[in-house]
């Protein structure tokens, strides 16, 4: 536990003098503000509660189980040990576990690693650059939804290692119900745990649409930074900046919403969108009102012959030659549909939208002037609590 003491002295001033000396009326205040840390470093089996001003140690990978409920309250901080491997740190929601991390817009909830020096308070890191990655795990949220899988109805989640009986999801409940996550700010994670195994900045496994998601930032994470694997759960206004692969990836039948996302320089792409592995086809999922700083992006958007998306009003700038979209001819054969003018584009001097938007996609593509584009995120629902929004990153 640390304390902090400030010591507040009431004094007199005439002319050039500074008077120090005083009665008992004028004896200095002294106020003791505490800031606790704990250690947490066995998995949760009961209803717990962390509170607003502590910080709290993730010192192994932490199960929150079926039946317990962990409640995280606005303004904390959550740190995770540096670790890879089996010893990698992550905090994992269990199936038939809730999380309900409820920050708000003066007070967002940050996991981020231990080497970070943020206290409770603080948004920016005093010391971590935005770009640093891996030196942690990340936030895992399984459930009971559907999933389309080669086999069976469940599986066990990337990043997990099998004996971990924590890590498995999917179901037959589509609206089941893992908590609630807002203003939750989640960064430098993607610790890798096997070779090309990394976890994500937050992973939702067979979610349900009883869970409620809202305003998410997610912080150069050195694997993508959310990914769906089936389930239904929708998400509102999130970011990802600066991961190091895919900044939002679908798989297995996802069948939820994103709506309203701001994607700023990721590694890979800036949609991984996969279909059904399985025979459960789900009904598809939609992404829509989005805006897309490509930057160092290796691509914009790879389908392939099952993605089961339905995109629309995205806007992509800051592009550079040789980023493109990836097997929209193969897609569109099973698409669900866009809307029209899906794509707005401002393309780099001497690159051709025919090109870019490959395979007919450049149908659904209108290219404009940076800063004209009629469609995108709305981006003042990221003003304030991001770490991005305060950095300018966009």
């Amino acid at each position: 536990m640390k304390k902090v003491q400030l010591l507040l002295l009431m004094a007199l001033m005439a002319g050039a003098t500074f008077f120090t000396s005083c009665n008992d009326d004028d004896d200095p205040i002294i106020t003791e503000i505490e800031e606790e840390e704990f250690d947490i470093s066995a998995n949760i089996t009961t209803n717990t509660t962390w509170e607003t001003g502590n910080v709290y140690h993730l010192k192994s990978r932490i199960a929150v189980e079926s039946g317990a409920t962990l409640t995280i309250e606005p303004g904390v901080i959550i740190k995770g040990d540096a670790g890879t491997g089996a010893n990698a740190t992550a905090l994992i929601i269990a199936r038939g576990a809730k999380i309900m991390a409820e920050g708000t817009a003066t007070s967002p909830i940050i996991f981020t690693s231990v080497a970070d020096n943020i206290m409770p308070g603080e948004i920016s890191s005093p010391n971590l650059d935005p770009t640093l990655n891996g030196l942690w795990g990340g936030l895992i949220v399984l459930g009971k939804a559907n999933i389309s899988v080669s086999t069976g109805t469940e599986a066990q989640i990337e990043g997990i290692p099998a004996t971990d009986t924590n890590g498995l999801y999917g179901g037959s409940d589509d609206t089941d119900n893992s908590g609630i996550i807002k203003y939750v700010s989640i960064r430098h994670g993607g610790a890798n745990i096997g070779e090309g195994n990394e976890i994500n900045g937050l992973t939702f496994g067979g979610v349900g649409s009883g869970t409620t998601v809202e305003n998410i930032e997610i912080v150069s994470n050195q694997d993508d930074g959310v990914e769906f694997f089936g389930g239904t759960v929708s998400v509102k206004n999130v970011v990802c900046w600066n991961v190091g692969d895919d900044a939002l990836d679908t798989d297995q039948a996802y069948a939820g919403t994103i709506d309203n996302a701001l994607v700023i320089n990721p590694g890979d792409e800036c949609f991984e969108l996969d279909g059904p592995e399985g025979s459960y086809q789900g009904a598809g999922h939609t992404i829509k009102n989005v805006t897309v700083k490509a930057g160092a992006a290796q691509g914009l958007i790879d389908f392939d012959a099952t993605t089961d998306v339905n995109m629309m009003n995205i806007y992509f700038y800051d592009m550079v030659a040789g980023q493109d979209v990836e097997e929209y001819a193969a897609y569109s054969a099973n698409t669900l549909g866009f809307a029209s003018s899906a794509f707005q584009t401002t393309l780099p001097s001497g690159v051709v939208l025919a090109d870019v938007f490959a395979g007919g996609a450049d149908a659904i593509t209108t290219e404009v002037a940076e800063g004209s584009n009629t469609v995108g995120a709305t981006l003042s629902a990221f003003t304030g609590w991001t770490w991005a929004s305060l950095s300018s990153a966009y």
